[in-house]
């Protein structure tokens, strides 16, 4: 790869950075390099959604390309990340005097008190106007503005803006200058940056990516940076030589195959919860409360898997459904169950010079009915750090008898990892209330949970034994469950063992 500055499509042409530092993001380019201060910077960490952006990207076959818009958090992007793309921010909106009609809808519902976090608002309903022709439900709007919190104005006026937006007459981006744009830049070669004295490479084919991580085992390997970005903005810390995975085109690809399911690494977490959720449809209440929208669109599945946080809250649902991982280095690649690949806290069998291919889930074995719940215990509903997280599963024979057990949680030790004693006692046994009281008193010596700022050890051992209780009383066919679970009856004295 030849050294070339990062191009990207951005306000009607082709735009080109050199000099700035690789790990220097978006926002600061924005507000302190451009001096374009309708992106805001708030928390600098992609919690606020007040620096949100839309970024543009190619997708489908050559001759059939489209045009993708997500909105991301700018505080927590590299540089580097651009290239490529197109880069939308609030001054695009308008057209001179006459507002987009996000913009205009948000005016007359006054949608804005301070305005601070207003344009972020604005960009994640010009995504959400851009991807959907018609109105979409309540619970949609409220996705789209997950990543987006308000302090003083109130989310009512705001999502009555979205809908008024839709009733304006429409006026939708011209895409074809974009997509002409964006398919000139498809055809320099992969990105070699070098700015500030440090160096970034962007592959875009695995052969490459394998080449240049076998050669630089110590470079910082970096996919969606909603957490390595953390690292600069909020610790300062220095990466090094980097490697950003984002534009390997075979990383993300998804394929599901009979009774199979395979995830790119580099798949977003948006494209591999929509295949999680296909593949096995009770994923889908993970699927919402997992991050944000702007995070999911683009942090990314194997970034999850590969942090190694004890509370992913991917992994635990992962490993209950026996989800393995595909490891790669050079031409040669191994396999192992995901559980496996977590050695003790934040450490992981990731050997130098290799990464994250892959993961691999299949389906439920022949002539036994699997149930599988994942559940996320927070303080939030969006946008929060689990207390306990876990992932639950049972495979049942015709008469009910349970075959096989996976229970994992995370946040109850220092890597998720699966309550061997609960799934044993379980084993052999009816599902019933009796089989999981069992499993609930043995969660005691499957883990010694840690006390923290978000909940106790005592707190999280009985959290954990509650869930197990709902998992039985929703997939026991023993009665509805009701919303809440502080809502829950416990098992009657009569069926405890």
């Amino acid at each position: 790869m030849s050294e070339r500055p990062i191009q990207f499509y951005f306000r009607g042409a082709i735009h080109a950075i050199q000099g700035a530092a690789p790990t220097r993001t978006v926002l600061q380019y924005l507000r302190e390099d451009l001096c374009q201060t309708g992106t805001k910077e708030g928390c600098a960490e992609g919690d606020c959604g007040a620096c949100t952006v839309v970024i543009g990207e190619l997708v489908g076959a050559p001759g059939a390309e489209e045009l993708r818009l997500r909105a991301v958090n700018a505080c927590i992007q590299f540089l580097p990340a651009l290239d490529g793309k197109a880069l939308f921010t609030v001054e695009d909106l308008a057209a001179g005097e006459q507002l987009h009609p996000v913009q205009q809808a948000l005016v007359d519902r006054h949608g804005s008190q301070c305005g601070f976090c207003t344009p972020g608002f604005a960009m994640s309903l010009f995504a959400l106007y851009e991807n959907q022709d018609h109105c979409p439900e309540r619970d949609e709007i409220d996705h789209t503005l997950s990543g987006n919190l308000c302090r003083c104005t109130g989310y009512r006026p705001i999502v009555d803006a979205a809908r008024d937006a839709y009733a304006l007459p429409r006026r939708q981006l011209d895409r074809l200058p974009v997509i002409a744009a964006l398919k000139t830049l498809a055809e320099l070669p992969p990105l070699d940056y070098v700015g500030d004295g440090r160096r970034s490479h962007s592959p875009r084919t695995l052969a490459e990516l394998a080449e240049l991580r076998e050669r630089l085992p110590q470079a910082r390997l970096v996919a969606g940076g909603t957490d390595v970005g953390l690292w600069v903005t909020k610790q300062g810390r220095d990466l090094g030589e980097l490697i950003l995975t984002g534009a390997v085109a075979e990383l993300k690809r998804i394929q599901i195959g009979p009774g199979r399911l395979e995830i790119g690494a580099g798949a977003t977490l948006t494209d591999a919860f929509a295949a999680l959720t296909a593949f096995e449809p009770q994923w889908a209440e993970l699927a919402r409360r997992f991050a944000s929208t702007p995070v999911k669109n683009a942090g990314t599945l194997g970034g999850n898997v590969a942090n190694g946080s004890p509370i992913g809250d991917s992994m635990p649902a992962l490993i209950a459904l026996g989800a393995r991982i595909v490891l790669q280095r050079g031409d040669a690649t191994r396999e192992m169950a995901l559980e496996d690949f977590y050695l003790d806290y934040q450490k992981t069998a990731l050997a130098a010079g290799e990464f994250v291919r892959a993961l691999v889930l299949d389906a439920p074995a022949a002539g036994l009915k699997r149930h599988f719940r994942s559940y996320k215990v927070a303080k939030r509903l969006d946008q929060d750090i689990s207390a306990v997280a876990c992932g639950l599963a049972v495979h049942v024979d015709d008469e009910g008898c349970i075959r096989r057990a996976r229970l994992a949680f995370g946040g109850m030790a220092a890597t998720p990892k699966r309550a061997a004693g609960a799934e044993a006692a379980l084993l052999g046994r009816p599902w019933d209330a009796a089989a999981v009281r069992r499993a609930m008193d043995a969660l005691g010596s499957d883990f010694a949970p840690f006390t923290d700022v978000r909940a106790s050890s005592a707190y999280r051992l009985s959290v954990a034994a509650n869930l197990l209780q709902r998992f039985w009383l929703e997939t026991s066919g023993a009665g509805d469950t009701p919303v809440r679970l502080a809502a829950l009856t416990p098992i009657a004295p009569e069926d405890q063992p």
